[in-house]
């Protein structure tokens, strides 16, 4: 019986199919497509700028777009591809747009001006509407006229991609629209109209799990020097997959033999690698290992090492064949007989690898995978018959010997194959970013960082190659707002190191160096229990506080709450001074703030130390034996903080160096 949720479903569905058969049929009835795609009915153009437009005609044709009584005429060049520069434009709409390129004419309709906002990171910025807190009302409450929603399809590729994989439309905000979009995005755009009343675009490009590395071009990458072979295998790779992943194995191989405790002739993918005891036999429905009954495995996040066999006939091996491997969670290192033949990110996905010629022998032949894992379930989906490798002529062979299993322990994460989606170099800035050309923007907000808290001291200089990348080429005054990472996990007892706090820290200093960049602390709104944090409202509202300040020059004591400027000796202890403080500083539930540690010279430990306010400074007690060196707060995955000031904002995390002496402002 079907409920409900399935018939408004299916109703949606048809109406997206009866929405996209009419501008098919709109095509056809004359309106060639001479615009690119994310020119579209409802669509909204940046005002107050040149307004950049771009299609394809026929080669040498003349083609003439006009917008609001405005004409330009520019003509297609020898690839058929054009591009025509409207005058700035206020504030308005609806308009019309129309293309004309000989007897073919595009019009599209209700198309605004106001404000374009590219909202881009990993599954914080993708995280929809209805995982959001109090989903059901914000969603019935979700028609916004003059807020347009644009979510460039999921792709990755390996070389900048001209076009978008799929249809994407723009919508006008609705219940129904808003539903899948960006939670973060949309109350951003909902509580800054508020105060800007002006049309809103808004352009979603984000991926889950993805790493910054991925959203940079190659050639910003290969400026920072020290990603020039993995990109080499990139390029490569678009041409000739197998050569790439040739060069590519040995590469992994030289990391795996690197890490500690690894001897030098531990080689699992080898067939002929003996299979000493600590191999143990998996359950024969394979599935996530956390749900094996192995204690060691119940809560385990990192790599495991699988291997199996599969006995095929000389007839067998002599045929083409694709290993076909059912869901992994969520990155593996594939071999065949030794031979690397495959590596992807993707949780929950399943794989294909095409077997090079002769590498299959007659007998038994040797499957080995690295899975690595880093949040909640991960390993082989089952059933064992989900794995098989299927010949040429469609016959299947099941992996048919037991599968077997090592943990590989260690904090050290493999390298990621540089064709990898999310986890990859320049993939998705190919695949997502790309496309989008040189539209035209207000800004940036970006929400990631989460994928890189394994290498979060190389952050910094990530984040700025990506600003100064995407500034390349959307402009060179984009501004960009920040989400510092939300806390995440259970606050500390002691004093420790955490890559969050490191990318938190970078994400601090990058924006602090940058007048058309700004920060949206999340340090306090996050949960230890969920990556995810739902309270994507509240979120939207500091985001919203921090475009006023930074993009729109209203003038406040600070957009992001109190932010920490120097720290130096006093007697007795350290003084740390704020700027940005409205009213006074304090503290939640209590009449001095927690969370301050004081630190001798890096690497040096740290130590909790006592805190009192004395305006807008905090006065730290130093019961070290030597004199403190530096000043932490909030520094864990995730922290209490309770400094805040009459604002109600929080003081974000930090580090800084202290100083013998104040530091004047």
């Amino acid at each position: 019986m079907r409920t409900m949720r399935s018939v408004r479903a299916m109703a949606r569905i048809a109406f997206v199919a009866l929405a996209l058969g009419a501008s098919i049929a709109n095509v056809h009835a004359g309106e060639a497509r001479l615009v690119h795609p994310v020119f579209q009915d409802h669509a909204v153009l940046q005002r107050d700028r040149p307004i950049r437009l771009w299609g394809q005609a026929p080669q040498g044709e003349q083609v003439a777009v006009s917008l609001a009584g405005r004409t330009t005429r520019v003509r297609a060049d020898g690839d058929g591809r054009w591009e025509a520069t409207l005058p700035p434009q206020a504030a308005g709409g609806p308009y019309e747009l129309a293309v004309e390129a000989g007897a073919s004419r595009q019009v599209l309709h209700d198309v605004q001006v106001g404000d374009v906002w590219l909202c881009s990171g990993q599954s914080n910025m993708e995280l929809p509407l209805w995982r959001a807190l109090d989903a059901s009302s914000e969603i019935a409450s979700a028609a916004h006229p003059r807020i347009r929603l644009f979510m460039v399809p999921k792709a990755a590729a390996d070389l900048p991609a001209p076009g978008f994989e799929g249809e994407p439309r723009w919508e006008v905000a609705s219940p129904d629209s808003a539903r899948e979009f960006s939670a973060a995005c949309f109350y951003f755009a909902r509580e800054l109209q508020k105060t800007v009343d002006v049309p809103m675009g808004l352009v979603q490009a984000a991926w889950g799990g993805s790493r910054i590395e991925s959203w940079t071009s190659a050639e910003a990458l290969r400026a920072g020097g020290d990603q020039d072979e993995a990109l080499d295998v990139l390029a490569l790779h678009a041409t000739d997959p197998s050569a790439a992943l040739a060069r590519w194995g040995p590469s992994w191989e030289r990391w795996w033999r690197s890490r500690d405790g690894v001897p030098p002739d531990d080689a699992p993918w080898r067939p002929d690698a003996p299979l000493a005891a600590d191999w143990r036999v998996a359950p024969a429905e394979l599935g996530a290992w956390e749900r094996w009954g192995v204690p060691a495995l119940a809560a385990y996040d990192g790599m495991l090492w699988y291997r199996t066999q599969v006995t095929l006939t000389a007839a067998q091996a002599a045929r083409p064949a694709v290993l076909e491997l059912g869901a992994i969670d969520e990155t593996d290192m594939t071999w065949v007989n030794g031979v690397a033949v495959g590596s992807r990110y993707g949780p929950g996905s399943a794989r294909r690898y095409p077997l090079p010629p002769g590498l299959l022998k007659a007998g038994a032949n040797t499957v080995a995978i690295n899975v690595l894992d880093t949040y909640r379930d991960g390993g082989l989906a089952g059933p064992a018959s989900a794995h098989a490798l299927r010949l040429d002529d469609g016959s299947r062979v099941i992996l048919d010997a037991p599968w077997r299993y090592r943990p590989a322990p260690g904090g050290a994460a493999p390298p990621s194959a540089p064709w990898q989606a999310a986890n990859g170099l320049a993939t998705l800035y190919n695949g997502m970013i790309a496309p989008l050309g040189r539209l035209g923007l207000r800004g940036v907000l970006w929400y990631q960082g989460e994928s890189n808290t394994g290498d979060g001291a190389a952050y910094a200089t990530r984040l700025r190659a990506l600003r100064a990348d995407w500034r390349a080429r959307f402009g060179d005054a984009l501004p960009f707002l920040v989400v510092q990472l939300a806390g995440y996990g259970m606050p500390p007892v002691t004093p420790g190191e955490s890559g969050w706090a490191e990318v938190r820290e970078a994400q601090r200093r990058v924006v602090a160096d940058d007048t058309a960049s700004g920060l949206a602390v999340a340090i306090d709104i996050g949960d230890p229990y969920d990556i995810h944090p739902p309270n994507k409202q509240e979120l939207g509202r500091r985001l919203a506080r921090v475009a006023r300040h930074v993009v729109y020059g209203e003038r406040m004591p600070s957009p992001s709450g109190p932010v920490a400027r120097a720290a130096w000796r006093v007697p007795g202890g350290v003084a740390v001074a704020f700027d940005g403080v409205t009213g006074g500083l304090a503290a939640k539930s209590a009449d001095t703030p927690i969370g301050f540690e004081l630190c001798g010279a890096a690497g040096a430990p740290c130590h909790y130390a006592r805190a009192t306010l004395a305006g807008d400074r905090v006065l730290l007690d130093a019961s070290l034996e030597e004199a403190p060196r530096r000043v932490r707060y909030c520094w864990a995955d995730g922290p209490v903080c309770t400094l805040h000031d009459s604002s109600g904002l929080p003081a974000g995390p930090f580090e800084l160096p202290v100083s013998s002496a104040e530091v004047p402002r």
